[in-house]
């Protein structure tokens, strides 16, 4: 059965990413972006996603931290693509949240007050949903909120660009969503576990169709 492993370096005058992805690993990460926030957050999703990542980034944090967080989802989705392969034998949607239904793709994550919601499809066309969170996308962070810890300075708005950045690269259908959440901490890390715990369960092999495409087309 092939090892699915790459490994990624992508290299531009804001950014240089070097990525080992293997999809099926035991959870171990080892994560350096200058952005210890964001640290913690691809440690997680490499935890809760049962992968093993390694992923280092020197970008341009002097200008800001959206090129980093950016180009870092654009690197891991395109890790993902390529280790995927023609993705035969693959589940492609997430957590199946009624067994009676395979083709259902959902993953809850609760954290304290907060709930999120993440639905992901491998189907090869690129495609981001963000509900719940827009009206904190460009929220101006003040002195105060900055200095309060760095979730806080870590605005919405950046996990966004993260998300498409993946969706782009890995071409998947890609459904983020907050249902309810107010601390700024909980409400980040819940999306990027219900995006890890979604992205688990669509890259595990399904035996039942063991070299087999999981769609009609022929083609993902």
């Amino acid at each position: 059965m092939r090892e699915r492993r790459a490994k990624v370096r992508r290299v531009t005058k804001e950014t240089r990413i070097d990525i080992n992805l293997k999809i099926d690993g035991g959870g171990e990460a080892s994560i350096a972006t200058g952005i210890p926030f964001f640290d913690h957050m691809l440690s997680l999703v490499a935890k809760h996603a049962v992968i093993d990542l390694s992923l280092r980034c020197k970008g341009d944090l002097e200008v800001d931290a959206h090129h980093t967080v950016e180009d870092c989802g654009l690197a891991l989705g395109q890790a993902f693509g390529l280790a995927l392969g023609d993705k035969t034998g693959i589940r492609r949607y997430g957590a199946g949240f009624d067994p009676r239904n395979p083709f259902t793709g959902e993953a809850y994550v609760p954290m304290d007050e907060c709930l999120a919601r993440c639905v992901i499809d491998f189907s090869g066309r690129p495609y981001l949903i963000w509900r719940g969170l827009n009206q904190w996308s460009h929220k101006r962070v003040s002195k105060a909120e900055q200095t309060q810890d760095m979730s806080s300075a870590f605005r919405f708005g950046l996990a966004r660009e993260f998300f498409q950045g993946f969706a782009n690269e890995a071409r998947c259908n890609l459904h983020l969503e907050l249902v309810y959440g107010d601390e700024p901490h909980h409400i980040v890390e819940a999306l990027f576990k219900a995006f890890a715990k979604a992205v688990d369960v669509a890259c595990q092999r399904d035996p039942r169709i063991a070299g087999r495409l999981p769609s009609t087309k022929g083609k993902l």
